[in-house]
C-alpha cells in the first residue's frame, strides 16, 4: 500500500541527532509514512544508529561517495514511494500532527506544496521560540513565487520564508523532472522550491507550528564563502534560463541577482583586506562600489548576517 508521506532525511555525521529525527517522524499521527535515511558518507555512527530501527520502518541508503545535501536528497527522492515528500534535516524534529495538518490543507486547496510555521529550539537552554506570528502567516494563505524570491535577498532584513521546510506532492515532482541541484552546498533548498513554484506548483501556508529547528550547544553558522555565492549565481542563471517568470517574480529575481553580486564583491573585498592586498581591494571596490557600504557594519557581524540567510544559527549536518 502506498504511504501518504515519505520522509527524506539526508544525514552526515549526525550520530547525536539522527535517532531523535527518526523518532519524531515515526510519531506522526493520522498519516501513513515511510522513512528514508540517506547517509552521505558519514565517518561516525550515523548509519549504525539508523540501521538499528526496524527495516520495515526505516530504509537506510548509504552513498558510496559524498554528494552533498542536494545529492543525498535526490537519492531519497529516487527511492520514495509516498504521495507526499517531507524533507527533514537530521538535526531537527517534527510535531506529531504536522503532516496530517499540512496534507489536509494542501489537498483541500488543490496545492502541490505546503509550508508551515516552525520553532527554534535551543537544546542546551531548553528554550523554544516560534519563528513567525500565526496572524502573519494567516495573512499569507498562499505563498507566491515573487514573495518567496523577495524573501531570499541578501543584505535585506526581509520576512524570510526561506527558513520554512516544505512538503511536495511527489507526482508533481516526477511530472516535471524536479531534482535538487547537486552543485550547491548552500542554497539548494531555495532553488528547489523556487523551481517547483516556477513550474506552476501552488504553495499553501499552514500557520500552526509543525517543524522544529534544533540548535545544539556550541554549534555555529556555516561560513559563507565566495565559491558558495558564485555557485548560487550560476544556479540562479540556470533557473532564469529554464523558467519564464511573471513580472513581479522577474523584478524580485533582478534584486536577488544584484544582491548576490554585491555579496560576491563584499566577500572578495574582505579577502583582499585580510590579505593586505590594497590594490586588489581598490579594484574590487571600483567595480562594485555597493560592496563598500557593507563595510559600515563590522565584518564579523556582516558575515554572520549573510550566513543567517541560509540557516538560523547552526551548522547543518545533512551533508559534508
Amino acid at each position: 500500500m502506498q504511504p501518504d508521506v515519505t520522509f527524506v532525511i539526508a544525514a552526515y555525521n549526525a550520530e547525536t541527532s539522527i535517532a531523535r529525527a527518526i523518532e519524531s517522524a515515526l510519531a506522526q499521527r493520522g498519516v501513513s509514512i515511510e522513512i528514508i535515511v540517506v547517509d552521505d558518507r558519514s565517518s561516525d555512527r550515523t548509519v549504525e544508529i539508523a540501521c538499528a530501527f526496524p527495516p520495515e520502518q526505516v530504509k537506510v541508503i548509504a552513498l558510496d561517495q559524498n554528494r552533498g545535501p542536494g545529492g543525498a536528497r535526490n537519492a531519497g527522492l529516487e527511492a520514495a514511494r509516498g504521495r507526499w515528500i517531507a524533507v527533514l534535516d537530521s538535526d531537527d524534529t517534527v510535531h506529531p500532527e504536522r503532516l496530517k495538518c499540512m496534507i489536509a490543507r494542501a489537498e483541500t486547496q488543490g496545492a502541490q506544496i505546503a509550508v508551515d510555521n516552525l520553532e527554534v529550539v535551543r537544546d542546551a537552554a531548553g528554550t523554544r521560540e516560534t519563528m513567525f506570528e500565526a496572524k502573519l502567516l494567516e495573512a499569507h494563505p498562499e505563498l507566491m513565487l515573487a514573495d518567496f524570491i523577495a524573501a531570499n535577498i541578501m543584505f535585506e532584513g526581509t520576512f524570510s520564508f526561506g527558513y520554512m521546510k516544505p512538503i511536495f506532492e511527489r507526482r508533481f515532482l516526477e511530472q516535471h523532472g524536479l531534482r535538487y541541484d547537486e552543485t550547491l552546498r548552500i542554497g539548494e533548498d531555495y532553488i528547489f522550491l523556487a523551481s517547483t513554484m516556477a513550474k506552476g506548483g501552488r504553495c499553501v501556508v499552514e500557520p500552526t507550528v509543525g517543524y522544529a529547528y534544533h540548535i545544539r550547544q556550541g554549534s555555529i553558522s556555516r561560513v559563507l564563502e565566495l565559491h558558495h555565492v558564485e555557485a548560487m549565481l550560476k544556479a540562479d542563471a540556470t533557473f532564469l534560463e529554464q523558467h519564464v517568470l511573471d513580472p513581479r517574480s522577474a523584478a524580485a529575481q533582478m534584486r536577488r541577482t544584484r544582491s548576490l553580486r554585491q555579496a560576491a564583491s563584499f566577500l572578495k573585498l574582505v579577502h583582499y583586506l585580510k590579505a593586505r592586498a590594497p590594490f586588489h581591494a581598490v579594484v574590487t571596490a571600483l567595480r562594485d562600489p555597493a560592496a563598500l557600504r557593507h563595510l559600515g557594519m563590522p565584518i564579523a557581524a556582516r558575515m554572520r548576517r549573510l550566513a543567517a540567510t541560509f540557516q538560523p544559527g547552526r551548522t547543518p549536518s545533512e551533508a559534508g
